[in-house]
């Protein structure tokens, strides 16, 4: 009966003295996120672990007024971009970079920091830094029990890094310049056998440039192509942009026209909105 029992202390000993069988799987107690968001012609990407409040004093016992914080749990939050952005008016250039931040009652400081390595900022240097700017929090009704970072207000230029946490909310605008390369791009693109005539008639559109140059375009585009409903609607736009609002009455009605025959209801739906407008 004794053998049974020295075998039997000898597993349990074996278990939970053996690094290799006693290693276990179990939930991070800070979950990791990686955010991804478009921006511009590329993206931004943010890579964090998210420490929740468990009723604790958020900016006294993890991340205390004036102290370097590592934004986030574990290793330093990174963050990337794939373009050139700027960071409320402060010129950021392509790469990523580790984000800190010092939290202030009445403001924050921002850090993008070379050393994207490092744990936590218990090895933070300033000599390091590629970027400080101050910002502004303000407070948020209810409140965020885990850490998040998201983006918010994205338009093809701007965009909002939002941190959040508690009753806090810091907000930092991102601005990227795409016009240029996508004028460029267009330029390039109509010097090609396969010319992107709505595309760029739209942008032109969007982005208040020559209003008959993108009319020329769509006029351009090939008659069988012509006869969709999303033709017509844009065309009408561009019409009715430019003051034509007869043009965009036609040009409307034959895209509801069509867009009925086709059973199409988003497009019934956007080519009498525009008729509505050109009739005013």
């Amino acid at each position: 009966m004794k053998k049974p029992l020295v075998l039997l202390a000898l597993s349990i000993y074996c278990l939970f003295n053996n690094p290799v069988q006693a290693q276990m799987k179990m939930p991070q107690i800070s979950s990791s996120q990686t955010v991804i968001q478009e921006f511009g012609l590329g993206s931004v990407t943010v890579k964090y672990s998210r420490p929740n409040m468990k009723g604790r004093n958020v900016f006294a016992d993890l991340a205390p007024i004036g102290e370097i914080w590592r934004t986030g749990a574990n290793t330093v939050t990174t963050i990337s971009f794939s373009d050139d952005i700027s960071l409320e008016g402060k010129a950021v250039k392509a790469g990523e970079y580790a984000l800190l931040t010092i939290p202030g009652k009445d403001s924050w400081t921002i850090i993008l920091n070379k050393d994207t390595k490092q744990w936590g900022a218990y090895s933070y240097k300033e000599s390091d830094d590629v970027l400080r700017f101050m910002v502004n929090p303000s407070k948020m009704k209810d409140k965020t029990e885990t850490f998040t970072i998201s983006f918010s207000d994205v338009t093809p230029t701007s965009a909002k890094l939002n941190l959040l946490w508690d009753d806090t909310k810091v907000g930092i605008l991102m601005i990227t310049d795409v016009d240029s390369k996508v004028m460029a791009s267009i330029d390039e693109a109509m010097k090609s056998e396969k010319k992107p005539y709505m595309q760029a008639a739209i942008y032109y559109y969007d982005n208040g440039k020559d209003l008959s140059k993108a009319l020329g375009w769509m006029n351009a585009i090939a008659p069988a192509d012509q006869k969709t409903p999303w033709y017509n609607y844009w065309k009408a736009k561009i019409q009715l942009k430019s003051g034509d609002k007869s043009g965009a009455l036609t040009s409307a009605k034959t895209g509801l026209e069509i867009a009925k025959a086709m059973n199409n209801a988003e497009y019934v739906r956007l080519n009498t909105a525009v008729m509505a407008q050109a009739g005013k």
